[in-house]
């Protein structure tokens, strides 16, 4: 086999003959006359197009011959190869507004004032109330961590810990990895260092190893930068630098250790902030720290694992080292962490976390990886990406892949999705489940036959019949779970999960489009994980279901982004060689019709142009529980003129315009998920783990109280508006933001993420749900990303989380994505905004956008076409709403009314008028 950089050297070599050869075809083309150079460009698309078709299908028969070991080494080559000839950008967009943030001094005058509105607001945090917030919601981050621990593995029931001295090896451990970075960051001021955390919990560390990290390097850090910072910090290349060679651990230091303790821990991580991805070989372990594995091995066999990452490590070396006894999955556990964890290793707290991911040996077996990465146009500048895996994302693909071939399943899964261990047993005993009309529920009876209290969590699957060549199916999907309350040894409990027949469905394009769900025989299912079944049940289906209209809403289902799918080829379980996922080969061109939609060309609407000025008497006050298609509403819209009403709809980042004349009041809108994080003032708020911690409880009444708390506190400093949750998926194992984000899985997400609005709702303080949608990578998310989706993938995974929580707690807002979703941008894109989010589900909030970055972010599109709040730092988007306006009065004019009209109902829905 050839070695790694003898592929790199072919790759860069490969990589050089093709940037040759583009430059001599582009000379070819300026040459010619430019009738000649459209029809050459024209033939060159169609033979792209051919060639990668043809590549594609000798690479499918070449694979058929070979052994697993080298289809192994090809797709290593090929995505060597990939990210040769395509080099991630970094530092574009978010790095850009960063940069331009901490220059902010050499701005120009209107950008000055721009960013010195938003850095005039100031927030009060010693307030009583404020104070009392904080202190209930260090508590509620405890019980979050405490829960969202995953015991990986534990043999030989090394833990909890029998004696309490502990050897307590890595620089990692100096700083634990609490949070993300960014708009999803939070303040971590108050957390609990780790070693204080041991102590507490009365756990002695050997001083003496300690004192020796320390000498060769290793301090705790406190505080924490700023949002923006951090993003910048990422993009220029900052951070923490990792584990050093552990030449400092000596034979005299490992003989004092071995002496001191027979037990070891270690802690490894990375940690994830927004505007940039994980490569493979940041979730790695690095020379450096197999270095250190290899020397505490040789001195332990009893060694305990920390894993401290929001991204899915590769973790065979747990497997690989048999003195690694047990292993602990963290997460970003938020401040509390620590103590959790301390808390874990005692015993004082029975883990019951479980895996929200699956973790495969290697990240990179993963189908979706294939197109992750930096994918440019030659013929205009913008960046593409294609979800080929289709809904074979997660478990969904290693599920179905390995059907009847465990060894496969066992040489390529280490830890299954909803995988997590205890200190106890338990039995699980499901009853039949019981079909009433169009809803199904399995009862099971949880006993805990151990010796100490612990929690568990009741996972139930469907598997749908599949044939080949129809619609796509994967092997199993989560259809409901729930968790126990704290159970004593003997003691019993029976919970109930229930979910409708149509969540067994499948979108299906043919004809019109609509969910079906078609005859035969489902499998209903019980598992402590997704790969391991307690009981097993068949649920026949004894003709095909067509569902085209919503079940709660009645509105027409029928495909609405034909776009979204481009050429895609989508992987297909009929034929998984042949359909597997390819990378793009350089020099791909949109085509004209794509450019169109990329930047529309819309002709002015006919009709009444709004009235602006009018003299009616009335204040906001007035309408305050009025429904919202009241006709007063239209005699105070009369009222606000054409400035008033582009200042409300352009300039609402963070705090929205105020119009003091008719007592409309500004709002605050904050992010982030992991608490309030306030990018351009100073606030001490409090901070939460992250989102995959928060899921990994797998515990709804615990997302709720985390909402519930942010409410608090956002009233108590009289915020009106929360940027959260953040609910895309982990479509693979390198998303800069999966610690922002619940899961792979739509349903886990969603419910999780409908628990957390209706906590913070709860409080009168408004949500958004966000990104919506496919933000998914933050590679050229900020400069204007097209995604290729095929809608099955899209409604089924991509979307189903937004639905749920729509569904499921109506919240009052959503935030739209930076994405084009098959070249429209999701802020102007009518089909989700208006058919899907405001028709199928019947969403009546408010649509923000995110950071305003570039120019696709068309405040004319958003207008027309459904999204209500421009979130523009920068100036720019009132004179491009009213340029649209005065190109199309009436369709602009009216489009820029009805988004007034949104924003203000949603401000008289808040704590402002309560």
């Amino acid at each position: 086999m050839a070695t790694r950089t003898e592929i790199k050297r072919d790759a860069v070599a490969r990589a050089q003959e093709l940037r040759a050869a583009r430059r001599a075809r582009r000379a070819e083309l300026k040459a010619m006359a430019p009738q000649d150079r459209k029809e050459a460009r024209a033939a060159d698309k169609v033979a792209a197009r051919e060639a990668k078709k043809s590549a594609k299908a000798e690479r499918a028969a070449a694979h058929a011959g070979m052994t697993r070991a080298e289809r192994r080494e090809d797709r290593r080559r090929a995505r060597i190869n990939r990210k040769v000839e395509h080099r991630p950008r970094r530092a574009v967009g978010w790095g850009v507004t960063a940069v331009a943030v901490i220059a902010i001094g050499g701005l120009v005058a209107p950008f000055a004032s721009a960013f010195g509105r938003l850095m005039s607001i100031e927030y009060d945090s010693s307030s009583p109330a404020g104070v009392a917030a904080r202190e209930n919601a260090a508590q509620v981050s405890e019980d979050i961590s405490d829960e969202g621990i995953v015991l990986l593995k534990n043999e030989d029931d090394v833990l909890p810990l029998a004696e309490k001295s502990l050897n307590v090896f890595s620089f990692a451990s100096f700083n634990l990895i609490l949070g993300g970075g960014g708009s999803g960051g939070s303040n971590q001021s108050q957390a609990v260092p780790f070693y204080d955390a041991l102590a507490d919990q009365g756990i002695t560390v050997n001083p003496d190893l300690k004192a020796t990290m320390e000498d060769a390097g290793a301090k705790t850090e406190t505080g924490g930068a700023n949002g923006l910072v951090q993003i910048a910090g990422a993009m220029l290349g900052g951070g923490d630098e990792g584990e050093p060679a552990p030449d400092y651990l000596t034979d005299d230091v490992m003989a004092q250790a071995a002496e001191f303790s027979g037990t070891a821990l270690v802690v490894v991580g990375n940690d994830g902030v927004e505007g940039q991805d994980m490569s493979p070989e940041q979730l790695r372990l690095t020379d450096e720290q197999r270095a250190l594995f290899d020397r505490v091995t040789a001195s332990f066999d009893d060694v305990v694992v920390v894993v401290n990452s929001g991204n899915q490590l590769e973790l065979g070396f747990l497997d690989a080292y048999p003195q690694i006894k047990s292993a602990v999955w963290i997460g970003t556990p938020g401040p509390r962490g620590a103590v959790s964890l301390a808390k874990v290793l005692t015993g004082d707290v029975n883990p019951s976390g479980r895996l929200t991911d699956t973790y495969a040996y290697d990240v990179t077996s993963a189908p979706a990886i294939e197109n992750v990465g930096d994918f440019d146009y030659a013929n205009v500048k913008r960046s593409y990406m294609d979800y080929e895996e289709s809904i074979y994302v997660g478990y969904r693909y290693y599920e179905t892949r390995y059907v009847g071939d465990e060894a496969g399943y066992a040489e390529a899964v280490q830890f299954p999705f909803g995988h997590g261990l205890s200190y106890t047993t338990f039995e699980q005993q499901a009853a039949a489940p019981r079909v009433e009309g169009e809803t199904i529920s399995v009862d099971v009876t949880v006993t805990n036959t151990g010796d100490v209290a612990g929690k568990d969590v009741v996972q139930v699957y469907f598997s749908a019949p599949w044939t080949p060549g129809g619609i796509e199916k994967s092997a199993i999907e989560l259809a409901g779970y729930d968790k126990t309350t704290m159970l004593e040894p003997g003691e019993s409990e029976t919970v109930t999960v229930t979910f409708d027949v149509r969540d067994m469905a499948s979108w299906g394009t043919e004809g019109h489009g609509a969910y079906l769900l078609e005859a035969g025989t489902y499998q209903i299912s019980v598992r402590t994980d997704v790969h391991t079944p307690v009981a097993q049940f068949d649920h026949v289906v004894a003709e095909d279901v067509v569902y085209d209209t919503d079940a709660d809403t009645g509105y027409e289902l029928t495909n609405r982004f034909a776009d979204a799918e481009g050429d895609l080829t989508s992987l297909s379980r009929a034929d998984w060689e042949g359909t597997y996922p390819q990378a793009p080969e350089p020099g791909a061109t949109a085509s004209d019709e794509l450019l169109a939609r990329m930047d529309p060309e819309i002709e002015p609407a006919e009709g009444e142009v709004p009235t602006y000025g009018a003299d009616n008497g009335l204040v906001l006050a007035d309408l305050a529980g009025l429904d919202r298609d009241d006709p007063q509403w239209e005699k105070f819209l009369d009222q606000l003129t054409l400035d008033e009403q582009i200042d409300l709809f352009a300039k609402g980042a963070y705090r929205t315009h105020e119009v003091e004349r008719l007592g409309i009041p500004a709002m605050d809108l904050l992010d982030g998920p992991a608490g309030l994080n306030s990018l351009f003032s100073p606030l001490e708020a409090a901070a939460y783990p992250t989102q995959i911690v928060v899921a990994s409880t797998w515990n709804d009444e615990l997302a709720f109280a985390l909402g519930e708390s942010v409410g608090d506190e956002a009233v108590a400093h009289d915020i009106e508006g929360w940027y959260a949750p953040g609910m895309n998926l982990h479509r693979s194992a390198l998303g800069g933001r999966d610690f922002e984000y619940f899961s792979e899985d739509p349903y886990l997400s969603g419910m999780m993420s409908a628990a957390m609005v209706s906590g913070a709702e709860s409080k009168g303080v408004l949500t958004f749900m966000k990104h919506f949608a496919l933000n998914e990578q933050e590679v050229n998310a900020r400069t204007g990303v097209n995604v290729f989706v095929d809608e099955q993938a899209l409604r089924e995974l991509y979307l189903k989380p937004f639905e749920i929580t729509v569904k499921e707690a109506d919240p009052t807002g959503a935030m739209s994505s930076f994405i084009n979703i098959g070249g429209t941008w999701a802020g102007g894109n009518e089909a989700l905004l208006q058919d899907v989010l405001r028709g199928e589900w019947g969403f009546q909030g408010i649509v923000s956008t995110d950071a305003v970055l570039g120019s696709w972010m068309d405040p004319g599109l958003a207008a027309r076409y459904g999204n209500d709040l421009m979130l523009a730092m920068l100036p720019g988007s009132d004179k491009a709403t009213r340029a649209a306006v005065e190109a199309d009065p009436v369709g602009v004019g009216n489009g820029l009314r009805e988004r007034v009209h949104t924003i203000l109902y949603t401000v008289l829905q808040t704590n402002l008028f309560a």
